[in-house]
């Protein structure tokens, strides 16, 4: 071990085990991961799968770390030394390291409710019947609380992608879920008006109630307060408004910081200003973009393998992602009452000068939206059937022209149309 790199990855989630794989394989490396959650790793995404119930947690688990690989689970970094190039940790153990991967993560953002934290020594907690969505603790005490009492009301806060995706497992775990949502329309980021308007059809069909333009104030025992006064009642209360970059190790370090993301900046080379020290993933802002994506991690846990494997060449040149959800009845089968399946990706607001292309079927429940600039594709939204989206989803991330002949509305049939 005395001549190979010491690679220390603080934080263990998607991005921290990818990296953990790629180096364990190559064997390049003495890597240790220093991951806050004693689980496992797992697939984040697929949390709402086992709130749902559909999923035990166990089919979400990630491949176990290598051979070679040292993964300490339960353990927290306290303080990054820059000097000596060491970590300290929060059970007394102090790591040095040669390479230092801050795979942190992002933490749940908390509203500014009143209410929300108690007073005395113990007000930075949240009440029992609050939990953030964010975690396979959280994930496991959701569905703890839902199986206690059938029929819990429970109140979704938040109604991006992480709020849907709450709201309907809560829903098809036998809760009656209330989702406020302070925005226009659902997954606002994601979607426009019309698909929204789908998506909030779906699921009032499984029984969540969606209340859009409407913001919670306060908690009150045993509700929530809305803005307006009305009172909604809830034995569980979650908070699914957004995340933020989690990177108080690397402020507390003097490392540069995005002024607007709060994240790491990094380079092509996923290094921070500390040539020592890297950062990927939803800690991580590369080049103006803070990606909060696992497809993005993915991408960037990949180069930084390469990078700490000595490859010169290796560089990150951004991720352009694709958001898709399968949204699913209870105990659903095919047809009519069957899933929702919705992706998008790009830019889904058309500019100046730009062509749209807009199909929409209410009676089959499908929308389908593209922008076009030039001879390019520039994003687009599907809801619905979703036969054409790998098509459409690879002539956009290869910015490929579009064929001169093809009738822009052919390019939302089922084989993408060319």
């Amino acid at each position: 071990m005395g001549s190979r790199t010491r690679v220390v990855i603080v934080g263990g989630g998607m991005a921290g085990a990818r990296l953990a794989q790629q180096l364990g394989n190559g064997g390049t490396a003495a890597v240790t991961v220093l991951a806050e959650e004693p689980h496992a790793p797992y697939n984040r995404v697929l949390l709402a799968e086992v709130l749902a119930g559909r999923y035990p947690p166990e089919v979400i688990a990630l491949p176990g770390p290598p051979e070679g690989v040292t993964w300490r689970g339960g353990v927290r970094v306290m303080r990054v030394d820059r000097a000596e190039r060491r970590v300290v940790c929060d059970d007394g153990a102090v790591l040095p390291y040669d390479a230092l991967v801050l795979a942190t993560g992002s933490n749940a953002v908390l509203p500014p409710l009143s209410g929300l934290f108690g007073p005395g020594p113990g007000g930075g907690e949240l009440p029992d019947h609050v939990r953030a969505f964010r975690t396979l603790d959280d994930c496991l005490a959701l569905r703890a609380a839902i199986a206690e009492r059938e029929g819990v009301p429970a109140v979704v806060i938040g109604g991006g992608l992480l709020g849907v995706s709450a709201a309907r497992a809560l829903a098809a775990g036998g809760a009656r879920v209330v989702l406020a949502h302070q925005g226009e329309h659902l997954m606002e980021r994601q979607l426009d008006p019309g698909a929204a308007a789908l998506l909030r059809a779906h699921l009032a069909e499984q029984g969540v109630e969606v209340h859009t333009e409407c913001r919670v104030r306060a908690l009150r025992d045993p509700g929530v307060e809305l803005a307006n006064g009305f009172r909604l009642d809830a034995g569980l209360v979650v908070l699914a408004c957004g995340v933020r970059p989690r990177s108080g190790l690397a402020r507390a370090a003097g490392l540069e910081m995005g002024a607007r993301s709060g994240a790491v900046l990094v380079d092509d080379r996923l290094r921070t200003s500390d040539p020592h020290i890297h950062a990927l993933g939803d800690c991580a802002e590369h080049d103006g973009v803070h990606y909060g994506l696992a497809g993005a991690a993915r991408d960037q846990a990949d180069v930084l393998a390469r990078v700490l494997g000595g490859d010169e060449a290796a560089r990150y040149g951004g991720t352009r992602a694709l958001v898709r959800l399968t949204l699913s009845h209870a105990g659903a089968g095919e047809g009519a009452d069957g899933p929702l399946d919705l992706a998008a990706f790009g830019e889904t607001v058309p500019g100046h000068g730009d062509d749209v292309v807009q199909l929409a079927d209410a009676t089959r429940g499908a929308y389908r939206k593209l922008v076009v600039r030039g001879d390019r594709l520039r994003g687009g939204i599907l809801v619905g059937d979703l036969a054409s989206v790998g098509t459409l989803a690879r002539a956009w991330e290869d910015d490929e022209p579009l064929p001169a002949a093809t009738p822009l509305l052919h390019l939302l049939t089922h084989d993408g149309g060319y």
